[in-house]
């Protein structure tokens, strides 16, 4: 379903279509019409599936910017949800100028008290520090026609059900209630029940990876191994289109960095930069020219670019759902697409967890050596200079060829052209990378989010009030959902190797390449 069939404003839409967006994703297109005719919704939904936009557009189109009362409340897990949150619902609603803050544990808060005082239209926040605020008859609720409780199965998770009950109590009744989870508890049940109008339950199915049409392959090497490895199988395997996740901000800018130095088209993506410079950066992508796009999960969330061949997870998720969201990018629409993950001998525990999830074994993969890399450079020229040789246009450049053939031989000047294009892995800039710190081991519910220990940290109800004020909000470092503070095989039609090292013809046709919807932060 297409956004301008939603029945939404044109300043919202405008929004939407400036974002590069065009299409809803199904939660979006199911729950959107029911939260604008006014009906308390549960939406239940996978991370990652645009849960954001699913519940912001609607409340976004409610706001009445004439009046400055607050009128829109959204409750978030983390504090980086809520920032990103607060980020999205701010983007999405600017052109209706509507004023969006967030408040969470960890900053000032005497100057999240000031920004209160200029009266948003919506506030978003982590549990802890709005009770704070409302216990500092800061935040008053009293004026909030629309409550969402976003990621409401990791609240519960992080022991916030208390707390959450408490903020729901001091909003007005007749609300409209808005809420959504990856999972459906018992308890997340009973506060539809408890605090909902008859809701409206819609449930995504969850996606299924599109494992039969994606080669998944792991490289087992060390941290500074890592980068030589990856361009040497971008030179073996010639993606078309690549996506490339690190783990950290730092990471990515390095890995962005190092790629240009070595003369790949690459530009990376994080939560530091401007939404103008992302948009920047993601429309050469989607033009054809970048080639590969180096981000963190959290700057790549919400994007679905089709035409993608190849995805690289040069730093393993710690997160195994991460995991899933960062393949999915590729062997869409009936393509075939292959997967890389890079793993250091430390970090198999977290290989293994990711296979046990996705039912599925990974391929191991033998890097490539610097003869087979050049080997693959050499291909890569030699299909550049067929592809140059048919677009023609030559004409102007004859005379000057003619005078060339009289001081050299056709030969040399053809193996000039080639080395040209061609990288001698000889000739290569050393890059370095900065090592990351090693992924924690033996961590419990590394995959099982809300398992054990998870719904029972509250325990004994002992939670310390930090020194800012803010409740509880120690949770948000710890359970940050923000990978950027440290993110049966069929093969492809394209590839009938054993090694993984397929190749494909580079094209710069970026006609089959669209963005569709989904929520940047979720």
């Amino acid at each position: 379903m297409k956004f301008k069939e939603l029945e939404l404003s044109p300043e919202l839409l405008k929004a939407v279509e400036r974002s590069g967006f065009e299409e809803a994703t199904p939660i979006q297109s199911e729950t959107i019409p029911l939260a604008l005719s006014g009906r308390d919704v549960i939406g239940q939904a996978q991370t990652g599936t645009g849960k954001t936009a699913a519940f912001g557009l609607p409340m976004l189109e409610k706001i009445d910017t004439s009046s400055s009362h607050l009128q829109g409340l959204v409750i978030s897990p983390t504090r980086e949800l809520a920032i990103q949150t607060q980020e999205e619902l701010y983007r999405l609603g600017k052109d209706k100028k509507v004023r969006v803050m967030a408040v969470y544990g960890g900053a000032d808060i005497g100057r999240q008290i000031r920004q209160l005082k200029d009266r948003p239209h919506i506030v978003v926040g982590t549990p802890g520090r709005m009770l704070d605020h409302i216990n500092r008859h800061t935040l008053k609720l009293e004026t909030v026609e629309t409550l969402v409780l976003d990621e409401a199965d990791e609240m519960l998770n992080m022991g916030f059900l208390e707390d959450i009950e408490s903020i729901i109590s001091k909003v007005p009744s007749t609300r409209q209630t808005l809420l959504f989870s990856a999972t459906m508890p018992p308890a997340i049940k009973s506060i539809g029940v408890k605090f909902m109008q008859n809701p409206e339950h819609v449930k995504i199915k969850a996606k299924e990876m599109t494992a039969d049409l994606i080669d998944q392959y792991y490289v087992r090497s060390k941290d500074f191994e890592k980068f030589d490895i990856m361009t040497r199988l971008l030179d073996v395997q010639t993606p078309e289109l690549t996506i490339i996740f690190g783990r950290t901000k730092r990471r990515v800018d390095e890995l962005a960095r190092g790629l240009e130095t070595r003369g790949y088209k690459a530009e990376g993506i994080h939560g530091d930069l401007s939404q103008q410079k992302r948009m920047s950066v993601l429309r050469s992508f989607k033009n054809g020219n970048l080639d590969i796009l180096v981000a963190t999960d959290v700057a790549a969330r919400g994007l679905d670019i089709s035409g993608v061949t190849h995805v690289y997870n040069y730093d393993i998720p710690q997160d195994p759902e991460s995991y899933v969201h960062r393949i999915g990018r590729t062997g869409r629409a009936g393509k075939g697409g292959m997967s890389v993950t890079f793993v250091t001998p430390n970090e198999m525990s977290y290989l293994h967890t990711i296979e046990n999830l996705t039912k599925k074994r990974m391929t191991p993969l033998r890097p490539p050596t610097e003869k087979e890399a050049f080997k693959g450079q050499l291909g890569a020229a030699l299909e550049e200079i067929e592809s140059k040789m048919d677009e023609n246009g030559l004409d102007r450049y004859l005379s000057a060829a003619d005078d060339l053939l009289e001081r050299y031989s056709a030969q040399d000047l053809a193996a000039l052209l080639v080395k040209i294009l061609a990288k001698d892995p000889t000739d290569l800039v050393p890059v370095k990378i900065t090592p990351e710190r090693p992924l924690p081991q033996g961590k419990k519910n590394f995959g099982n989010r809300g398992g054990n220990g998870g719904g029972n940290r509250r325990g004994n109800n002992n939670r310390r009030r930090d020194s800012r004020g803010g409740r509880g909000e120690n949770r948000d470092n710890r359970y940050s959902r923000d990978g950027e503070n440290g993110s049966r095989n069929r093969k492809p039609a394209n590839s009938n190797r054993e090694d993984g090292y397929k190749k494909s013809r580079r094209t710069n046709d970026s006609s089959k390449r669209s963005f569709v919807i989904r929520s940047n932060q979720d």
